[in-house]
């Protein structure tokens, strides 16, 4: 028996499908489920601009492809000013097993795209995309400065100096000053003993039992090391900090008005709208934003059991 072909109702009068990789673009554009072309591009620039003029000068309307990596950004930064581009889960799209190739998941895109049947992944303005970028380098920034910070408390400990027993913070007034003074060389118990003072938790007994320890000469390097490291990252905080004040003053009234919520600072708001943007028709309600924010759980029944 011969095998049959699967038709759509076409939605899309032409449309493209792209097969997206690190080096190799797979294009394919469709007018009618007779009527295609495939064609194969570089990921440089100028290729991918000859890509947008060939899906132009064929009157293509929109463009599909997956969200493979971070190798799917430059080709939408090219086509998104003048296509609709559809940016989709791969796991929605998946073709017939076994039968896999480059050309035939680009035309399998542009034939799902002309009938329709592709659901989009949200895709925030350029604006808000650069603001996610430095929040979300903010993060992982902040995250390595923490780090540095508790291997200077490891440092310490390696010196059985327990100052995270006696202060509630390590990289406080006193325990900066204690610190620089260790890696001054400066490890007498009576001059540390110095810096205690009556709000803290422990007695001055137990404050200069706790500082007493063996530091050596590499202890003092790591010490520093690890100092020099965590200013570094506060100078890179600032400078992000800026570019972030910068980023987000055409949106210091949703700032302002995120903040009203209770438990919501002006970073989380900052971070909250890089995230999501501030166009919430992109969102049919709610319980969609929550969804895609994975705040809520996915449907899996099978033979009438939840699991």
């Amino acid at each position: 028996m011969a095998k049959q072909e699967i038709t759509f109702p076409q939605v899309v009068k032409v449309g493209c499908g792209l097969d997206v990789h690190k080096d190799l673009i797979t294009a394919t554009i469709q007018k009618s489920n007779d009527k295609q072309e495939t064609r194969e591009y570089n990921a440089y620039t100028s290729s991918l601009k000859s890509l947008r003029d060939w899906c132009k000068k064929e009157k293509v309307t929109h463009v599909a492809m997956e969200s493979t990596g971070v190798y799917w950004k430059p080709v939408f930064n090219i086509l998104e000013e003048d296509f609709e581009v559809i940016l989709v889960n791969a796991r929605h799209v998946k073709n017939v097993p076994g039968h896999k190739t480059d050309k035939k998941d680009s035309r399998w895109l542009s034939k799902l795209l002309l009938s329709g049947l592709l659901k989009g992944s949200f895709i925030p303005p350029v604006d808000i995309r650069d603001l996610r970028d430095l929040t979300r380098y903010k993060k992982k920034v902040t995250a390595q400065a923490a780090s540095e910070k508790n291997r200077i408390i490891k440092i310490l400990e390696d010196a059985n100096i327990k100052l995270s027993s006696v202060l509630s913070k390590v990289d406080g007034a006193v325990g900066t000053k204690i610190i620089n003074s260790l890696i001054e060389g400066k490890t007498d118990v009576d001059y540390l003993a110095k810096f205690y003072h009556g709000k803290m938790k422990v007695s001055k007994s137990e404050f200069k039992l706790a500082l007493e320890g063996r530091i050596t000469k590499h202890h003092q390097f790591m010490l520093q090391l690890h100092k020099d490291s965590i200013a570094d990252k506060e100078r890179l905080i600032e400078r992000i900090d800026a570019e972030i004040d910068e980023a987000v003053k055409a949106y210091q009234v949703e700032v302002d008005l995120m903040q009203s919520i209770p438990g919501v600072g002006k970073d989380s708001a900052i971070s909250i709208i890089g995230e999501i943007g501030v166009d919430m028709g992109r969102f049919p309600d709610e319980t969609h934003l929550s969804s895609w924010a994975g705040m809520s759980p996915g449907n899996n029944e099978t033979g009438g059991k939840k699991k």
